[in-house]
This record gives C-alpha cells, structure tokens and sequence, in this order.
C-alpha cells in the first residue's frame, strides 16, 4: 500500500512541476492530454477564462468505433484536435502532458496534432 502512495505523490509532484511552467491563453491555449487504459481524452483549454476551446477524445462519434488503447487511436485523436483547433483559428498551443511520460500514446497524439497544424506542441 506505501509503494502505491509514493507512486502517486511522484506523478502529482510531476504534474505540478509541469503545470507550474504552463499556461493557456485564447492565442496559445494549453494542450492538455490525459490518458486512461481504455482511451485517450484531449483538451485545448484556455485558463484566462477557465473554458475549454475545443475537445477531442476516442469516445468522440468520429472515433468511437476503434478500440481506443493504443497509439493508432492517439494519433486520430491528435489529428481531430488539430482540424477543430484550425478551424476555431489556433495555430499554437502549450502541451501539457498531465505527468505522463513523453513516449507511446501521448507522443502519438502529440505529433498528429503537429502534423495537423498546431505549432508549439512539443
């Protein structure tokens, strides 16, 4: 039970450290990526006003259909959040990765969402 409390002080201490670094505004909102074992949610969020600009995750209708626990399905996650982002007019974006490690399937949505024009997204 102690190794599993220390496993979750670790992740929110990396979560906190990140979120200390970055924040959203209505030019570069804030990329925000969390990832269950079943599917992937993703969020552009503007934390001037505390809203949430534009959304995509694999319980999407667009997605829906595929199994949504690996990095095929990241990576159309990715790719939705980036059409809807370019057509609210957002070209950049801060990536808040939530704690979670830079490899896998938040990478994946991270380089679709590039590939689909949002800049910054790293």
């Amino acid at each position: 039970m102690e190794r599993i409390k220390q496993k979750i002080e670790r992740c929110e201490r990396r979560k906190r450290r990140i979120r200390g670094k970055i924040f959203g505004t209505a030019e570069m909102p804030r990329l925000s990526v969390f990832r269950s074992l079943k599917n992937i949610y993703a969020q552009l969020i503007d934390d001037e006003k505390g809203a949430t600009i534009a959304e995509a995750s694999t319980q999407s209708p667009e997605i829906k259909d595929s199994y949504g626990g690996n990095k095929a399905a990241a990576a159309k996650v990715g790719k939705l959040l980036g059409e809807r982002a370019k057509a609210k007019g957002i070209n950049q974006a801060a990536f808040d990765r939530n704690g979670f490690r830079f490899h896998g399937r938040v990478k994946a949505l991270a380089e679709a969402a590039r590939e689909a024009g949002l800049k910054g997204v790293t």
